[in-house]
């Protein structure tokens, strides 16, 4: 087959053989795959294709399925096979103005390369035309070929850190299963799966304490159960949810860790402390243990530590009013349900905390919106269902300085973006690059958007930021007649949608690649257009839109819909919230920003 590679390209696969046709190839599913299919589309787009695709080369195992396409649903030729599969045999790019045998098309690939240089797959974009390639569009897709590379790569790493972790759960399961079969074998198993899956998805302390008193009432049937916490040398009771337990020692809500009592010893010596006679009680402890001991009417009662990762974290209490036998088997069933007890202890109270954190970082991030003469603004933002509740998405608003950068000149700026994440790094991150951002505005006010985006993505390189980013940045300045100049730059994200008065929608489209540290730097671009009084103009990010197996296209059409149907009647936040309602999703998988814009009408 004809060929011509990338100048200078150099064999990526030295070990790959000749004549190597084995190249087994999978859809891309999941994550990775609405990941990859991004790469796709913005391969069409940077060189100008109808059509991109992405290959993946799966270890070992058969798939023979069809690549990830953009747009969604195409069909690849034969003949497109046959090119990856030279791809995958020469270990390098190659550049085909004819598909060989198949002349009505134009081929660019090139293989995606793992971290030691095995082969990933192939990122390709194809043209119904015979067309030739230029240099810049071979050193184009090479440079998102690398980016597309380090996505797998990075995918493929938390696969394996989450597979070490499944394996390792299942592994200390299995074992504390093994621990509580000598004594009602069959009854104590199943307590102690119920208790690994009801606790495993607890969110609060309350619910914690509420779930472990259920679990043990129906199985150990005890008379008394209660909790408390270790906090700064002190244990704290967390009372029993429904407010029917009586506590077992006659002491205010919190006392300390170093008093005499039977769960603060057990607290402060990590082990397991059994009471199953009076005098053991009233020769070890204090009076108000005892009192407690003799009003609750026990005969047995066992303090159990909740150890967490890295301390104890309080004690588990449990009192029975008859003689309980706390043999071998019986201690490891207990052991155990105070493990699983701790461990959704520590989860809470780490939530609690992410939580608190997460919304103290969140309000300060999210921009208070300025007032502007003569536009009404208004902004959305909700997190991911998952993780720490604050993400790399964001929005924002300020004033631009005049020409003299020394009083705001009336024009604005305003930017969307999404940082890839969903956790605190990615919200550190996405304060970062936006405090750039508006430093470059200010440093540079006569400057365009464009030229403010490009001088982040230098310093983004510079300070070696392992993250990707796609954004739009625009500069809106007033004109007399009432309407808004508005001049924009797009670094890969979805395009900004424009509802004129008479309903017509706009979609503005032009864009640049996103931002990638495998990327290098280059001038961004930007467009204009004119906002005409009555008009809204619509900034979104990918989780309005993208949903796994839809057409993204379709869904940012359906929002250009729902967009022309608005009221100018309706303020622009409630309006954003019917469109977050139709089109965004119910149990939201991605962070989410609306930022919209009227011009009132005259």
């Amino acid at each position: 087959m004809p060929h011509r590679a990338a100048a200078g390209a150099g064999a990526l696969f030295p070990g790959a053989p000749v004549g190597y046709t084995g190249i087994r190839w999978e859809t891309i599913h999941g994550p990775q795959g609405g990941a990859l299919n991004r790469f796709a589309r913005l391969a069409t787009r940077l060189l100008s294709a109808p059509q991109g695709l992405v290959w993946l080369n799966p270890p070992g195992e058969s798939a023979s399925a069809a690549p990830e396409c953009w747009p969604p649903g195409t069909s690849v030729p034969p003949g497109v096979t046959r090119c990856c599969l030279r791809v995958a045999e020469l270990g390098q790019p190659l550049f085909l103005p004819v598909g060989g045998s198949d002349p009505e098309f134009s081929f660019a690939g090139v293989p995606l390369a793992g971290g030691s240089g095995q082969l990933l797959g192939v990122l390709a974009v194809v043209d119904d035309r015979p067309r030739p390639w230029t240099a810049d569009e071979v050193r184009d897709l090479s440079d998102l070929a690398a980016a597309c590379s380090a996505q797998i790569r990075a995918r493929m790493r938390a696969e394996s850190r989450r597979r070490a972790q499944e394996e390792a759960e299942e592994a200390v399961d299995v074992a504390q299963a093994a621990a509580a079969g000598l004594r009602s074998r069959l009854g104590r198993s199943q307590l102690l799966l119920r208790a690994a899956e009801d606790l495993a998805d607890t969110s609060g302390l309350d619910e914690v304490r509420h779930r472990v008193g259920d679990l043990v009432s129906g199985d150990l049937k005890p008379a008394y159960i209660g909790m408390a916490l270790v906090q700064h040398g002190w244990l704290r009771r967390i009372a029993d949810p429904v407010g029917g337990d009586q506590p077992i020692e006659q002491v205010p809500e919190a006392y300390a860790l170093s008093s005499r009592w039977p769960s603060a010893r057990a607290a402060r010596e990590n082990r397991m402390i059994v009471i199953d006679d009076r005098s053991e009680i009233t020769a070890a402890y204090a009076p108000e243990a005892v009192a407690g001991f003799d009003s609750l009417g026990l005969s047995t009662v066992v303090c159990l530590p909740l150890r967490g990762t890295r301390a104890v974290l309080g004690a588990l209490v449990l009192g029975w009013e008859s003689p309980y036998d706390i043999d071998t088997a019986e201690r490891a069933v207990l052991t155990t349900l105070a493990g699983y007890a701790a461990q959704a202890v520590e989860r809470a109270l780490h939530l609690d905390e992410r939580i608190t954190v997460a919304r103290q970082l969140q309000q300060a991030m999210l921009t208070e919106l300025p007032a502007v003469a003569g536009l009404e603004l208004a902004a959305l933002y909700r997190p991911a269902a998952r993780d720490d509740l604050v993400g790399g998405d964001w929005y924002d608003a300020y004033p631009l300085p005049s020409a003299s950068g020394a009083e705001p000149g009336g024009a604005l700026a305003v930017t969307v973006g999404d940082i890839t994440g969903h956790d605190m790094q990615a919200a550190a991150v996405m304060g970062q690059i936006r405090s750039m951002l508006r430093q470059a505005d200010h440093d540079f006010p006569v400057r365009g958007p464009d030229q403010s985006m490009t001088a982040v993505e230098r310093a983004w390189l510079r300070l070696g930021i392992e993250a990707s980013c796609t954004m739009i940045h625009a500069h809106l300045t007033p004109d007399v007649d009432g309407s808004w100049h508005l001049k924009w730059s797009n670094a890969g994200h979805p395009p900004p949608l424009l509802a004129d008065p008479d309903g017509t929608v706009a979609h503005l489209v032009r864009h640049d690649v996103l931002l990638h540290p495998a990327l290098p730097c280059k001038p961004r671009t930007c467009d204009t257009r004119t906002v005409k009084p009555g008009s809204i103009l619509l900034l979104y990010t990918d989780g309005l839109v993208e949903r796994r197996g839809r057409d993204i296209g379709a869904r940012i059409e359906l929002l250009g819909q729902q967009l022309a149907t608005l009221s100018p009647h309706v303020p622009l936040e409630p309006a954003l919230r019917q469109l977050l309602h139709v089109v965004g999703p119910a149990e939201p998988d991605d962070d989410t920003v609306l930022l919209g814009l009227r011009v009132p009408a005259l």
